[in-house]
Order: C-alpha cells, then sequence, then structure tokens
C-alpha cells in the first residue's frame, strides 16, 4: 500500500491524477509485477552467465494416453537473454501506458491483457516441452485479438483485430501439426530429448514438421506470404504496438526457429524456404514502408523487413548473429515505437504530412528517436551496426546447407535492403523533426511518464551491440561493414537530397505511379481479397440463400402442415355433447355389427 501511494503521488507530479490511476484499475499492480518480473529476468540472466548450462524442471507430467505433456520450464542462455527483453520491454510499456491511456475507462482491462500477453510471450520462452510452449503461443495470439481490438467502438480496429487473428490462426494450424509430426517422430514433446534424438529420424519427418512450423513462424513473426495482419495492427494503442513489435507475438516465430534450430539444420531445403521467405519481405516490406503516410505503418513494415533480417541469418547459419538481432531490434523498436506514441500524444496525428519542426520542442524524443533510426539503419557505433553485420557477413559465406543460388539472393537483398531502410528511416526522421510545422498543435515534450521509458530506452539501444564483441562472429568485419555503410550513406543522401529540394512535399513523390504499388504493400491484400475473401464471402451468401429459401421455408412450412393437421383434430373436440353421443353410439354399432361379422 505504501508503494502504492508513493507511486500514485509521483504520478500526480506528472500530470496522471492518482486517484484515477488507482481507480481506474491495477496500475501500480502492473508496474511492479512487470519490475519484478524484470528482477527475476536479471536475476536468471546473471545466474547463467556466471554459471553457464541449462536449467530444467519439471512440475508435472500429464498423461495422454500416448505421448504426456511434460509441465515444465527450461532456462539456458538463449531463453535467458530473450526473457530479459521481453520483461524489459513489458516494463516499459506498462509505464508508459499509464499516461497514454490515463484518460481510457478501460484501463484495467487494457492492463491486465498487457500482463497476460508477456506472461504467455515468457511461456513460450522458458516452456520445455513443444504443447505447453503452444499454449503460450496460443494465449499470444488471444491477447493479440484483445488489444489490437481495444478501442472496439472504432470499426477499423475491431476489423484489423479480427485480421490479426484469422491471419495467425492459419499458420497456427500448419505449426500444430509441426509439433505433432516433430514429437511423434521423436517419441517424446521435451523440447531437449526432441533436438538429442533429431538426428536418428528419417529425413521426410524433420523436413515435415520444420516446413509446418514455418507456416507458424511465417504467421507470428509476419513474413510472407502472411505478413498482411501487422501493418493493419497498427490501428491499437500505440504501446501495444511497440509490445507486439518488440517483445511479443513477432519475436515469438524467430525465437522458435532458433530454439529448435538443430531440427532445421538438419532440414537444408526448409532453410531455403525460409532464406526465400526472408527475401521477399525483407526488401518488399522495406520498399512499401518508403511510401507509408502513417508513421506507425513506416515501423510497421520496418519490423516485417528487420524480422526477415533475422530469418535471413537463420537461414545462412548464424543462430547467434539472429539472436543478436532479436536483441538489439526489440530495444530500438520499442524505442521507435514509443517515440512515436509521443509524436502523435503532441501532435494528434498519425500521418507523416502533419508534422514537422520537432526538433526543438521535443529533444528527448528527438535524439531518442535519433538513435532508433540510426540503429535501424545500422549506423556506427548503435546496437543495430553490430547485429547486421553479423547477418550479411554470414550471408556471404553461408556454412546452414542452403542451395548456393538461395544464399546469393539472401545476400544480394540484404545489401539492397540496406539502402531502402536509410532512405525510408531518414525520409521519417526529416519529415518529423525537421522543417517548419505543416499543421497547428502546440510544440511540448510528452508527459515525463512517456518520455522517461524512450530516453531510458535509448541506452541500451545505443550500448547493446559492444555485448557481442565477446563472441568473434558478433564481431564487425571490415569488408561488409564498408559495404553496408556505403548502401545505407547512398539511400539516406538519396532521400534527403529530395527532401531539401522543398521541405514541405513528402520525398516519397519521387517514387511517381509506383508509390501507389508499393503503399498498398504490392496489392497482396487486393489479391487475397479475390482470391480468398470472396468466394468465402459468395459462399456464405450461398449458405444464407439455402437457409433463407429453403430451410426456414421448411420450418414455415411445418408450422403450416402442423397447423392444418391441428385443425383437422380439433373438430371433434368441439365441446358439444350430443356431438360425443352421436359419435359413442357410432361406434357401439360399428363394434357390434363388426362382432356379428366376424365371429
Amino acid at each position: 500500500m505504501l508503494l502504492g501511494l508513493r507511486l500514485s503521488r509521483l504520478l500526480e507530479t506528472r500530470g496522471v491524477p492518482g486517484h484515477r490511476v488507482l481507480r481506474n484499475g491495477p496500475a501500480v499492480i502492473a508496474v511492479v509485477a512487470s519490475a519484478l518480473a524484470t528482477l527475476f529476468a536479471l536475476i536468471v540472466a546473471v545466474t547463467l552467465w556466471l554459471d553457464p548450462g541449462p536449467r530444467e524442471g519439471t512440475l508435472t507430467l500429464i498423461p495422454t494416453g500416448t505421448l504426456p505433456i511434460a509441465v515444465g520450464l527450461q532456462v539456458d542462455g538463449l531463453a535467458a537473454v530473450v526473457g530479459l527483453m521481453v520483461c524489459c520491454v513489458a516494463l516499459a510499456v506498462q509505464v508508459y501506458s499509464i499516461a497514454y491511456l490515463a484518460e481510457d475507462p478501460r484501463y484495467s482491462s487494457y492492463a491486465a491483457f498487457v500482463s497476460l500477453f508477456t506472461s504467455a510471450m515468457l511461456l513460450v520462452v522458458f516452456a520445455g516441452d513443444l504443447l505447453l510452449l503452444y499454449v503460450g503461443w496460443e494465449v499470444m495470439g488471444v491477447c493479440s485479438y484483445f488489444l489490437i481490438g481495444h478501442h472496439w467502438e472504432d470499426r477499423a480496429n475491431s476489423r484489423a483485430a479480427v485480421k490479426a487473428f484469422l491471419v495467425t490462426r492459419t499458420g497456427d494450424v500448419g505449426f500444430l501439426f509441426g509439433i505433432f509430426v516433430l514429437g511423434v517422430g521423436a517419441g517424446t514433446f521435451q523440447i531437449d530429448e526432441v533436438l538429442r534424438r533429431v538426428g536418428d529420424l528419417p529425413d521426410t519427418t524433420v523436413l515435415a514438421a520444420t516446413l509446418l512450423l514455418l507456416a507458424g513462424v511465417a504467421g507470428k513473426s509476419a513474413q510472407f506470404p502472411l505478413h498482411t495482419w501487422l501493418p493493419d495492427a497498427m490501428a491499437g494503442p500505440t504501446p501495444i504496438s511497440a509490445l507486439i513489435h518488440a517483445a511479443t507475438m513477432v519475436a515469438a516465430g524467430i525465437y522458435v526457429v532458433a530454439r529448435l534450430y538443430p531440427a532445421f539444420l538438419a532440414a537444408p531445403t526448409a532453410l531455403a524456404v525460409l532464406g526465400v521467405m526472408a527475401a521477399i519481405s525483407m526488401l518488399g516490406a522495406a520498399l512499401a514502408a518508403l511510401a507509408q503516410s502513417d508513421l506507425k505503418r513506416v515501423l510497421a513494415y520496418s519490423t516485417i523487413s528487420q524480422l526477415a533480417y533475422m530469418a535471413a541469418g537463420l537461414a545462412v547459419g548464424t543462430r547467434s548473429g539472429a539472436v543478436f538481432h532479436l536483441l538489439t531490434h526489440g530495444a530500438f523498436k520499442a524505442l521507435l515505437f514509443l517515440a512515436a506514441g509521443c509524436v502523435i500524444y503532441v501532435t494528434g496525428s498519425n500521418l507523416l504530412r502533419d508534422y514537422g519542426g520537432l526538433r526543438e520542442a521535443m529533444p528527448i524524443t528527438f535524439w531518442s528517436m535519433t538513435i532508433g533510426f540510426a540503429a535501424l539503419v545500422g549506423l556506427p557505433p548503435v546496437s543495430g551496426f553490430f547485429s547486421k553485420d553479423a547477418i550479411i557477413e554470414a550471408a556471404l559465406h553461408a556454412e546452414s546447407g542452403i542451395p548456393g543460388p538461395v544464399a546469393t539472393i539472401v545476400y544480394l537483398t540484404l545489401l539492397v535492403t540496406v539502402a531502402v531502410t536509410a532512405a525510408y528511416a531518414t525520409r521519417a526522421w526529416l519529415m518529423t523533426f525537421f522543417g517548419t510545422a505543416r499543421t497547428a498543435f502546440t510544440p511540448r515534450e510528452a508527459p515525463r511518464l512517456m518520455s522517461w521509458p524512450v530516453g531510458i530506452l535509448a541506452v541500451p539501444t545505443a550500448i547493446l551491440g559492444f555485448f557481442g564483441l565477446g563472441a568473434s562472429e558478433l564481431r564487425p568485419h571490415l569488408g561488409s561493414a564498408a559495404l553496408s555503410l556505403l548502401l545505407a550513406g547512398a539511400g539516406g543522401y538519396g532521400a534527403y537530397a529530395v527532401w531539401r529540394r522543398d521541405p514541405a512535399l513528402d520525398p516519397a513523390r519521387v517514387l511517381g505511379p509506383v508509390r501507389t504499388t508499393f503503399e498498398r504493400g504490392f496489392h497482396v491484400d487486393d489479391v487475397y481479397d479475390r482470391v480468398v475473401v470472396a468466394p468465402v464471402r459468395a459462399l456464405a451468401r450461398a449458405v444464407v440463400g439455402v437457409d433463407d429459401r429453403v430451410i426456414d421455408r421448411a420450418v414455415e412450412s411445418s408450422a403450416g402442415v402442423t397447423r392444418a393437421f391441428g385443425g383437422l383434430l380439433r373438430r371433434p373436440q368441439n365441446g358439444n355433447p350430443q356431438t360425443y353421443l352421436t359419435g359413442l353410439l357410432a361406434g357401439m354399432a360399428v363394434i357390434v355389427l363388426a362382432v356379428v361379422i366376424f365371429v
């Protein structure tokens, strides 16, 4: 209680009435719980760092009649660092949301779902059994539905929530069957045992299992062709965008591939499929980001592209590089989304054309977002430079066993995407903070409960890359680093040169007629509308027609027939005693005649 009162007073000094927070829901409980989870995750990570080696424990075994389900956890170095990242981002989101959603009447349910979302991701990270992992995987899907559609009164939000739920569920069908194939083939669902026995499984079993798992990865991590839900998910609250993009949901797919990496290494064809999927996603999403008018959609397509970087790293054989980029991306993408929320809070708009000149009015947001964009592009010495360089260098050598042409495509696509990323990041940065304000708003910094988490996240975004210097495969390589910086400089300067001609206009105008194609995500949604949505709607209309014209009419006709038959039966039951007496005498006469004739 004392802690709650102190936090309440702090909130009041920051412009957020403490009584509202305490009245509207467990803001204090949510923040304290997230802080404790972060503390415990830090203890786990430090323990694993001081004494390396996996730890595992099983609470109970659930008998199923065939293979039991182990309810237990397993912690190794990968799980420890990813779990710490999840908790840190979730804590920043919970604190940020206190101010961002201070007037929201449904803050209680929001905070609860954020906590459940975080717990589900931690279950995915620490689960020691594939089916237990799947439980967390699906709980995240449900939480994303409720959080994206938090403002359900807005039709766009509810449609985006339904779309995210259905598209990810499509991939999850394959994911579940992949778990079944892998677990049944190995004779166990316990992850460590599965990985020990994967070398003894038939190649076809491993290939089928990994390809099915990739369906779920494509859905959760928003990779082609199941990527279309993520840009529309920006209709939800901005803190949720930060949580989904940085620490939960989309990170889960990449994490699962890294967790089950020995199985994927045993199936080079699956890694080749992952590489092609990554190449299409990273460049296509980067070009789409270059043409977006909405700042959050720029960052959404950027997430698809950066997740494809991680997928490409896994495809070419650098698990450590992919995980390293997963961690650095968690820091700088959370920073960018929360900073974007500050800009939206101040300007009241998501559109880049409504910004401009915010550099002096929002110094914390400006410098933090500058660091975030630098990490996104991969500029030294911030974190993205180190993690991206590790992936690009690994793609040059490709030691995972994927075919040479696929490795070449992945490598060239990585390089081209560097230039495009620099272009769209520079465009968003210039249109937001430089030039003159394009609309009327009060220049000011966002509330401290929003700007402080942004400023704090700028620290790991800036220095996290140096933690990889202890591993030789994560150190910068002169050739790939120089080439990446050259391409990034070309892309960034191209955007700057166009913007400088007329800072009041959008540099994306030079894209000309192809801008519409880029902005609409290469019309993938339109194709799905014609190939999937339209036939389903036509089938639904046909079913409704059959229901109206056949089933309903049959039911209604049966009522008429029953009514008519009841009328016939009702006639002898008219309440007239003479009718009853006449019927009785007639019946007796019939009986007498029957006896006389037949007996």
